[in-house]
């Protein structure tokens, strides 16, 4: 089982690679195969907002609030696509907010 998985574009991958952490850069209509993928297999999952846009909105919704694996979306090295309010929306999805 791998720790952490990042999904995302290869520029940020290849940083977090250099770190030893498992990464993959697939095509963005391959990222919600890529993305259940390492829900199996890690115990964290890192994805960039970028190809957090190419998941089905509920998957990532019911993946960001679930207990294992811990997931979280940031921005991708350059800063192309930024996270929206990521806690918020979770608090507004579970009806406390």
């Amino acid at each position: 089982m791998a720790g952490i998985v990042v999904i995302g574009d290869e520029v940020t991958c290849t940083g977090f690679r250099l770190a030893g952490v498992d990464t993959a850069s697939p095509a963005p209509e391959d990222a919600a195969t890529a993305f259940a993928k390492a829900r199996e297999e890690a115990d964290v999952v890192v994805v960039t907002a970028e190809y957090a846009q190419h998941l089905p909105e509920a998957t990532l919704e019911s993946a960001l609030a679930a207990k294992h694996p811990t997931v979280t979306v940031i921005p991708d090295i350059r800063e192309r696509e930024r996270p929206e309010n990521l806690p918020a929306k979770i608090r507004a999805t579970l009806g406390i907010e």
